[in-house]
């Protein structure tokens, strides 16, 4: 029998919290099935597994990271759109770590498909990108550059690596910078140095 109350929406926005609160790899669904009062079992019919609920997590945190990436980067272009992107990207990260983390993990390439905010996500990164005149297979590339540099630096922050005095986001400003200037150099595929 379902739980009178208990939806996929209201489960997948209580793992959200719960993962923010606790710990995305201490999320389980014991623990949100603690959240409601019911059992573990109340849980399956609207949830099949652990990976399942994770998934969804995955996509609904995407939706929100894109969200708010999308409001900073309107009407923007080049180095003021890099900087909001990546402002956003921080924001949630140091704001959501369970959630952020979530967007972190691989998903079943079905469910990819059909998810609008990951579409949305490849149409703004590649929008923003193409400011900079790249085209594939070099867009491929500075995706991967900004996702790498943006997630490492965040994961750092937030455990707390960063131990000299310089202030952090002065740091992360000049990250930004140096990012804006390779974007604005990039090399090429298939042209010469020389």
């Amino acid at each position: 029998m379902v739980r009178a109350g208990l939806t996929v929406e209201r489960l997948v926005e209580a793992a959200a919290e719960l993962a923010d609160e606790a710990g995305f790899d201490r999320l389980s669904v014991s623990a949100l099935a603690r959240r409601f009062g019911v059992k573990d079992a109340s849980l399956y019919s609207h949830v099949r597994n652990l990976q399942d609920l994770r998934a969804r997590l995955a996509l609904y945190a995407g939706g929100e990271l894109i969200d708010r990436i999308a409001a900073a980067v309107a009407g923007r272009a080049g180095k003021e759109a890099l900087a909001a992107f990546a402002g956003a990207y921080r924001d949630y990260a140091l704001e959501h770590p369970g959630r952020y983390a979530a967007t972190q993990i691989r998903i079943d390439q079905s469910l990819i498909a059909d998810s609008a905010a990951l579409r949305r996500t490849a149409e703004i990164t590649y929008g923003m990108l193409r400011g900079y005149g790249l085209a594939e297979p070099d867009l491929t590339d500075a995706v991967r550059l900004l996702r790498s540099t943006f997630h490492g630096y965040c994961v750092l922050e937030s455990a707390g690596g960063f131990g000299a005095d310089r202030d952090v986001k002065a740091s992360w400003d000049k990250a930004v910078d140096a990012l804006h200037l390779a974007l604005t150099h990039w090399p090429r595929e298939g042209k010469n140095d020389g």
